[in-house]
């Protein structure tokens, strides 16, 4: 064969392509007509992050989530995060076209050093922190269970409100037990109604959160 003679290559190099294509897959190995359509776009955008079908059935999407947290979006209220890995991944362009911001203390000094003074983990630290922000804001949490343990701790004591919660940590050691515990408290609260997404089992992670958020983010950039 000639040196210069090309050859065919068996991949796209088109970015949109790709996805094009990674959504058709998705698409022919998951029922989305057993799934709520206001909750279609954010599985489709969880499953392409990672690669994982599962979360078909294991998203646990509250019946107002979507609309509570685009309106959330689209008021300019801030998101908190538990860690920058999920700050990181968030579409900052879209939120702060609506005025939002993304907040995470958990590097900060103040934090760190509160944490050491109480004997606490900084995610616990750093949601006390941040009351202010989660009041009528979005907390989303992909890695840190104490995280999930201490937003129902200043919701229960500090009577705080966000506008919707994101808990999908992942890990061996109270990662599951903390959702499940968000889930059956926010389920069981009478006085506001909290909505939430949260997944069950030890899965979850930073890259499912920001798909979570990015999702929404597109919903509310769509509907301008």
């Amino acid at each position: 064969m000639a040196q210069n003679q090309k050859q065919s290559k068996d991949y796209s190099e088109s970015p949109q392509e790709i996805i094009d294509e990674s959504f058709d897959i998705i698409e022919k190995l998951v029922d989305f007509d057993k799934i709520p359509e206001s909750s279609r776009q954010i599985v489709r955008r969880v499953i392409h992050a990672t690669g994982d079908t599962e979360y078909a059935d294991n998203l646990v999407i509250h019946p107002a989530a979507v609309q509570s947290g685009i309106k959330a979006i689209t008021s300019g209220r801030s998101i908190v995060t538990d860690v920058n890995m999920v700050r990181a991944g968030i579409n900052k362009k879209i939120l702060n076209s609506f005025g939002g911001e993304i907040i995470c203390r958990i590097a900060d000094e103040d934090v760190a050093r509160k944490a050491s003074e109480s004997n606490k983990t900084r995610a616990i630290t750093a949601m006390q922190e941040s009351l202010k922000e989660i009041a009528g804001g979005i907390v989303v949490i992909g890695n840190a269970p104490t995280a999930v343990f201490s937003i129902i701790d200043l919701i229960r004591r500090e009577a705080v409100i966000p506008a919707m919660i994101v808990a999908v940590p992942v890990g061996f050691v109270k990662a599951a037990e903390s959702k499940e515990a968000l889930q059956i408290f926010l389920d069981n609260k009478k006085d506001h109604e909290i909505p939430y997404i949260v997944n069950i089992g030890r899965k979850g992670g930073s890259a499912v959160a920001v798909a979570i958020i990015n999702a929404l983010l597109s919903i509310a950039k769509e509907r301008g």
